[in-house]
């Protein structure tokens, strides 16, 4: 029986570089990125090390790899590195990502490297990370201009929800069901305090809450993949992100039916309840601090990752006053786009995905979506419908925006560092 010791070096070397794309292109998957953007790093760094060959499968689930085509494809799968990545353990994977790029690692070190960065503990305390998730659910229902007593009640829940999530971390089913869990407890008591008369019942105090649940970016990037071809992850994305929502909104239709729905008005009107002009920037602030603190964002890294949240959202607003809604979410997410690279080339800045995820949530798809299917659910159908529908535009003019940014971005790098 053959050992390691036994197998000739080069093979030994390749069998190493093929386990470190392996593991490599799983954590760069469950950090979020498109799959077409992973295959490009993983291609390029296989070249790097001589493998210029190798044939790349990246699936939602799983990566194959096989450094030639007459050789063994091997599989690994995602749910072995834990899931979704903190952007503290994004950044670490692309810091190897980036030594990988140039052949500066080597390839048994960087597997480990790839490891260490997915078992990374959290920088803060479970109190702290709870305070923040709290801080996003403030900043989010700034954007969507509530009432004052709303935006206290939002950050209230978002501390609870925080720390259920956070006590639940490390349980895989507890996390299946804890979507529609909070969301029936976070409505149940918005609805109960209303009848009392001590808060009004308001969509963004309930929905703010339930920010982290809310799967914006994987709708988003979704379109993205599909306009890329990759249709099986675009797809995948998508029916999960829709399965998501309506979770939710199952949680907020059970909670409105147990509890009964204090008025006729319990789904605010946003128009007439809205706070002055200065609060979706104020909101954007808190929610970059929230985002620092509960996703664990790398030292150094919130002036970037403020810079690159303003842009997106100064985009955004810029859009909707010169085109209307659909062209403003494309504006953000096109000026967001090349501001994430930017940021990454300054001498603290995070890596372009630390940055560029969070944006998301200021362009507020997913939200909007929550929104128009408790409509549905609950109060209007017609209404409901159209905020729906409105999402999936959405989507649709954030995903092009981010598309139509690439090949910009792409081409001034090239012009900035020439060369095959």
């Amino acid at each position: 029986m053959d050992t390691d010791a036994d197998r000739p070096e080069e093979e030994r070397a390749r069998a190493e570089l093929q386990e470190f794309l392996l593991f490599l292109g799983s954590a760069l998957t469950a950090a979020g990125e498109a799959v077409n953007e992973i295959e490009d790093h993983l291609h390029a760094v296989a070249a790097a090390y001589g493998a210029p060959d190798a044939r790349l499968v990246v699936l939602p689930t799983f990566v194959v790899v096989s450094l030639d085509p007459g050789r063994p494809a091997t599989l690994e799968p995602t749910r072995q590195l834990r899931g979704g990545l903190r952007l503290d353990q994004t950044s670490a994977v692309w810091a190897v990502l980036k030594s990988a790029r140039g052949g500066d690692i080597d390839p048994a070190e960087g597997s480990l490297r790839v490891l260490e960065a997915v078992a990374l503990e959290p920088r803060f305390g479970r109190v702290t990370t709870a305070l923040g998730h709290g801080l996003m659910a403030a900043g989010i229902c700034f954007l969507l201009r509530p009432a004052p007593d709303a935006v206290t009640l939002a950050f209230v829940f978002g501390v609870a929800v925080g720390a259920l999530r956070v006590g639940g971390r490390h349980w895989g089913r507890v996390q299946t069901i804890l979507p529609a869990v909070a969301a029936f407890a976070v409505t149940a008591i918005t609805f109960a305090f209303a009848k009392q008369g001590w808060a009004d019942a308001d969509l963004p105090a309930m929905i703010a809450p339930l920010v982290t649940f809310l799967p914006g970016a994987a709708l988003t990037m979704g379109v993205v993949e599909l306009s890329a071809g990759q249709i099986v992850t675009g797809a995948t994305r998508l029916v999960s992100g829709a399965l998501q929502l309506l979770v939710l909104a199952f949680g907020i239709a059970a909670a409105a039916q147990a509890v009964g729905i204090p008025s006729a008005g319990a789904v605010a009107d946003l128009a007439t309840r809205e706070l002055g002009w200065w609060a979706p920037y104020l909101g954007v602030v808190i929610y970059a601090v929230g985002v620092w603190l509960y996703d664990s964002a790398p030292r150094g890294s919130l002036p970037g990752l403020f810079l690159v949240l303003l842009v997106a959202f100064v985009g955004q607003q810029v859009g909707n006053a010169a085109f209307g809604g659909y062209l403003g979410g494309f504006v953000g997410a096109f000026v967001m786009t090349p501001a994430a690279r930017l940021v990454e080339r300054t001498r603290a800045g995070p890596p372009a995905l630390v940055s560029f995820l969070p944006a998301f949530w200021l362009l507020v798809p997913g939200a909007l979506g929550l929104i128009g299917v408790t409509e549905y659910l609950q109060t209007d159908p017609v209404v409901g419908v159209r905020d729906f529908v409105s999402t999936l535009g959405s989507m649709v003019a954030i995903a092009l925006g981010v598309l139509c940014a690439y090949p910009l971005v792409d081409t001034l790098e090239r012009v900035r560092r020439p060369g095959p």
